[in-house]
């Protein structure tokens, strides 16, 4: 790092939309005489967490990619869905694996600066200063993914907690069917909640199964276990296994506007940016995109953050929490219409944020009902 504590960009978090960022940045020749500095608290050695995405075709993530399917299965009491995915694939990355690609490959960059400090604040004027615990940074442009302290306090906006538990279990027996993953289960939910099981199968002996929630409240520990093993025993007729991982996490599904705190010299990214999809929690796709956004806004001399926000889809987010929160005994007869009466390709267009108006519209048909109606006026007229 050089002796004097300037650059021209400073990333604070080195987690997905951190390093992505920082690759981008990278790997352009525009950028190559500038100097960049990633900033976090702690050092990227564990594997804290998965991520999933869908795609078509080859990518250069596939040199790091777990494991990938081109099957889905969709259960609930009503409904037994298995769906092909045509043009796409489903892949998982672990996070231990993104993080130590991507750390190698920045550090073999002699401009890119990775610096081990907890960030207290920032003071914005012509330049910004980054206020460290240990010490303190000036960047001509600061990309900050800590979530704004305003978005604790403020209770106007909608939030259901994508809130999960997931282990890594290890069987004797061959037991799962690693061509098929399980994206949504209902068969196993908590009460009336929007509660299911998903499952990676990684091999026959060999899968990830979490119990996840889309909730406005959270619950116990006990009551993740117990719908696991609840699974594991009567859906898969296992009763000794190894557990070699466990995950937990708890991602804000929420219509708060993050992108508000973008300014002239500060571009909030990542979860602290707002981009996690408020309807699904979904970001690895989200950010390779925005970091895209970001790069190309950056080489025309435009604020970074233009453009990145689709305001359409943020509405259509903001009727779905809206269900989800006031109606979350609902969530399971959304989620049996959105995978029954659309295609593969509908949806994760959709959910990619690339679809037509006239695809919107088949989207929203496909989910009409009263409690969408009045969710549509609540959002509309609150504003």
């Amino acid at each position: 790092m050089p002796k004097l504590l300037h650059f021209d960009y400073i990333i604070i978090g080195s987690g997905l939309a951190g390093l992505q960022l920082a690759l981008n940045l990278s790997r352009d020749d525009f950028f190559k005489n500038k100097q960049i500095a990633l900033i976090d608290s702690k050092n990227k050695t564990e594997n804290d967490k998965t991520w999933s995405f869908w795609e078509k075709g080859s990518s250069e993530w596939d040199k790091i990619t777990h494991k990938t399917w081109n099957t889905a299965l969709f259960y609930s009491h009503k409904v037994n869905l298995k769906l092909d995915l045509e043009d796409y694939t489903y892949k998982t990355i672990r996070s231990i694996d993104f993080y130590t690609f991507a750390i190698n490959e920045l550090k073999k960059q002699d401009n890119i600066h990775f610096v081990l400090d907890t960030i207290n604040g920032l003071e914005e004027q012509e330049q910004v200063k980054v206020l460290g615990k240990k010490q303190n940074y000036v960047g001509q442009h600061v990309f900050d993914s800590r979530i704004p302290k305003d978005f604790f306090s403020n209770k106007k906006h909608v939030l259901v907690h994508q809130h999960f538990k997931g282990i890594v279990v290890r069987s004797k027996a061959p037991c799962f069917n690693p061509d098929n993953f399980t994206i949504m289960d209902y068969r196993f939910q908590y009460k009336n909640t929007t509660s299911f099981i998903y499952v990676l199968p990684f091999s026959e002996t060999e899968a990830l199964i979490e119990y996840t929630f889309f909730t406005p409240q959270l619950v116990n520990e006990h009551v993740y276990d117990e719908a696991i093993s609840s699974y594991l025993k009567n859906k898969l007729n296992i009763d000794q296994y190894t557990i070699t991982e466990t995950e937990r996490g708890n991602i804000p599904m929420t219509d708060f506007e993050f992108w508000n705190y973008n300014s002239k010299h500060i571009t909030k990214i990542g979860t602290g940016g707002g981009w996690v999809k408020g309807s699904t929690g979904y970001a690895f796709k989200h950010t390779q995109k925005n970091v895209s956004t970001i790069i190309s806004n950056l080489k025309a001399h435009k604020l970074p953050s233009q453009k990145i926000i689709k305001k359409k889809y943020k509405f259509y987010d903001k009727i779905f929490l809206n269900v989800l929160h006031e109606n979350n005994d609902k969530g399971v007869w959304i989620f049996e219409q959105f995978y029954k009466k659309n295609s593969i390709n509908t949806m994760f267009q959709f959910l990619d944020e690339d679809t037509s108006f006239f695809q919107d519209l088949k989207i929203m048909n496909s989910l009409f009902s009263i409690t969408f109606i009045k969710a549509f006026f609540r959002v509309l007229f609150r504003y």
